[in-house]
């Protein structure tokens, strides 16, 4: 997955390259951020995705702006990030933040096959919250015309990644500034029943796999 486009170059020791990383990285979120040249110039959109192997499915209306330029298999560089933490520094200049990310660049084409495209839909339903595919209705043909879903190889991604406390200057090291990481993560709140909904539905399996997804503990 190394190429002249994904090989990290500011501080290369946090660079990852093998899939493993970079598979667990994309599996632990579900929003990237797309950028890619239109023709009133450089855009940058986020969107959901969902991972299979070493290809992620995007979709949307196919009346959107975004899809529509990129279904011409335009080049695009896709993000996704995880923030673990903010890190406090003695200095203004060494403060940061732990983090996970991947960049991916490659060709976004569109999945005409409709098996394909039925089971992509699956994976980016599923990858968002586990086994909601087989709980809500599936696309009716319209609904099915008019979604879009780009395919992108992960041929060429990598993975960068900071851990640990500080990095301040000997020199700074005797100040009385407190200095630490303050933890961040995604946590899933008590779910919000659709007022509209049947009383006596059941918090479906989906659900609760969210929520111990995203559990505080």
């Amino acid at each position: 997955m190394t190429s002249e486009r994904t090989k990290v170059r500011r501080l290369p020791e946090r660079g990852a390259y093998d899939s493993a990383t970079i598979h667990e990285i994309l599996d632990q979120n579900f929003v990237c951020h797309v950028g890619f040249n239109a023709e009133h110039g450089p855009v940058v959109l986020p969107t959901l995705f969902g991972r299979e192997d070493d290809v992620i499915y995007l979709h949307g209306s196919a009346g959107a702006h975004m899809l529509r330029e990129m279904k011409t298999e335009v080049p695009v560089s896709v993000a996704v990030t995880s923030v673990d933490g903010i890190v406090a520094a003695r200095s203004h200049f060494h403060h940061s933040i732990n983090y996970r990310s991947v960049v991916i660049f490659g060709n976004a084409a569109e999945v005409a096959d409709v098996g394909e495209k039925l089971h992509a839909l699956e994976i980016l339903t599923n990858h968002v919250m586990p086994g909601r595919w087989d709980e809500a209705r599936q696309p009716n043909t319209a609904e099915f015309t008019q979604t879009l879903v780009l395919r992108l190889n992960l041929d060429e991604a990598s993975a960068k990644v900071r851990t640990g406390p500080p990095h301040d200057e000997a020199e700074d090291m005797d100040l009385d500034t407190w200095a630490g990481i303050v933890p961040m993560r995604v946590v899933a709140g008590e779910p919000i029943p659709d007022p509209d909904m049947k009383a006596d539905a059941p918090l479906p399996p989906s659900v609760r796999a969210t929520l111990d997804r995203w559990s505080s503990d």
